[in-house]
């Protein structure tokens, strides 16, 4: 029998894997940490989580999905794809757990290789006992291919950019 190659057999790109589920994130990456408020209500967060669990936040925020499941699994391989044509990045990723509770839905998804970072990002979507509802993204990545490494400060900008579409996002499916 042959060995399954490409993503889907694939290893992590990082020895921190989970490392966003834990209160620090870890040394040696950059860091994203964000939470805001974006919306009131349970049908809001239903929406929100509905959202963020159909790969919806992705494709809004511009980025191309491809995946064999409709939802994040454990263990799911997810290609996500940026720009255009030619001018394209795939970024291969591994589904790295989910949160599925009553108050709290999200997944966290780590870099394989191929993906021009390296690391973890986590998305989790809550509901506080007031109504609120509040999205959360955790990070902690570095470069990993030579253009990311290559581009310094504007490689930091189009991961604040990417951010800040996913938060705006989430805000969207939340009140739709």
């Amino acid at each position: 029998m042959g060995r399954e190659r490409g993503p889907a057999a694939a290893e992590p790109t990082y020895r921190e894997v989970g490392a966003t589920r834990d209160e620090r994130l870890p040394p040696g990456y950059d860091h994203v940490q964000r939470e805001v408020s974006i919306a009131r209500g349970r049908a809001a967060f239903g929406a929100a989580a509905a959202g963020l669990f159909g790969w919806q936040m992705h494709r809004r925020a511009g980025f191309g999905v491809s995946t064999t499941t409709p939802t994040p699994a454990a263990g799911v391989t997810v290609l996500l794809r940026a720009g255009w044509g030619p001018f394209h990045l795939t970024a291969p990723c591994r589904v790295i757990y989910t949160v599925e509770e009553d108050d709290r839905r999200g997944f966290a998804y780590g870099t394989l290789p191929g993906h021009p970072e390296q690391g973890e990002e986590s998305f989790v979507v809550e509901i506080s006992e007031a109504g609120d509802v509040r999205f959360r993204i955790r990070a902690f990545s570095r470069p990993a291919s030579l253009l990311a490494r290559a581009g310094g400060p504007v490689t930091r900008l189009v991961q604040r950019q990417a951010t800040n579409r996913y938060l705006k996002a989430m805000r969207d499916l939340a009140r739709r």
